[in-house]
């Protein structure tokens, strides 16, 4: 008979095989949609993709590329067939077929005007309640973590921290971070806050969320992180930056994004 300690080691290694499996569970996603940009040294490409059954409406997106072979002679305007790989919390574009030169009207296309990003009341790390809509005239960068994530999100926390660090006093003073758990019933403004002193947010500049679990994951829906039977410790990990009027500039999706581009991106929406 298994003593309780033994018993205990074996119920953590368990729980640690289900967790890696996972993490490595694959989906592949078949998908149509145009291009809008290129950036072949970067490894990285905007689509304007259809819907995903099942996973994400159509909207236009940033995506990793497996490597950048894949996005040789692409261009802006070209639409295409892509595979779309999603493994754990990243998502990353693995092939991509070119069908022809855009063709206006299909539901992949770029919207005629950029999307508001969807507003939204939580409560923040020190019980304060936030309202989206009173951070106009501030660009945003807003990002969706848990504090119990073993490794994603801690990286995109560390990637923001950069950022907030490396901004030029003017352009801090026009930039607000965002960080929306989707573990609510865990996380609360307590357990946020200690999470961002932890890895050196300055708080002043920077919201940690949290909230009513129906109120959390009404706000991860309208953002697509969330499937549509509930919240998942399994997300995609998405991060949005958004400009002082409220539109939606950027998508970024998976860990990976350097805090140099994310730099660059803020500097050239603030000029």
């Amino acid at each position: 008979m298994a003593t309780a300690p033994t018993q205990l080691a074996q119920s953590l290694a368990l729980a640690i095989v289900v967790l890696l499996l996972a993490c490595e569970s694959t989906q592949v996603y078949r998908v149509d949609g145009q291009i809008v940009s290129v950036d072949v040294e970067g490894s990285r490409v905007e689509i304007a993709h259809e819907d995903i059954q099942g996973f994400m409406p159509a909207m236009t997106m940033h995506f990793d590329a497996a490597s950048p072979e894949i996005l040789a002679g692409l261009k802006p305007g070209l639409q295409v067939r892509f595979e779309l790989e999603r493994r754990g919390a990243q998502l990353r574009v693995v092939a991509i077929e070119v069908l022809g030169e855009g063709v206006s009207g299909r539901s992949g296309a770029p919207a005629a005007a950029p999307e508001r990003a969807p507003d939204f009341e939580l409560v923040d790390q020190d019980g304060r309640p936030f309202h989206l809509a009173e951070q106009r005239g501030h660009a945003l960068l807003l990002d969706f973590i848990f504090t119990r994530c073993p490794g994603p999100c801690p990286l995109v926390t560390a990637a923001h921290v950069a950022v907030q660090r490396d901004l030029a006093p003017a352009l801090a003073a026009r930039t607000r971070f965002v960080s929306i758990t989707l573990d609510p019933e865990y996380d609360t403004p307590q357990r946020m806050k200690a999470y961002a002193e932890a890895r050196g947010a300055d708080l002043s500049s920077w919201s940690f969320l949290t909230g009513e679990p129906d109120r959390v994951l009404d706000v991860a829906r309208a953002y697509h992180v969330a499937p549509s039977s509930g919240l998942a410790l399994d997300h995609v990990l998405a991060t949005y930056l958004i400009a002082p009027d409220g539109r939606i500039v950027r998508r970024y999706i998976g860990p990976g994004q350097a805090p140099a581009d994310l730099l660059r991106d803020l500097e050239g929406l603030l000029g």
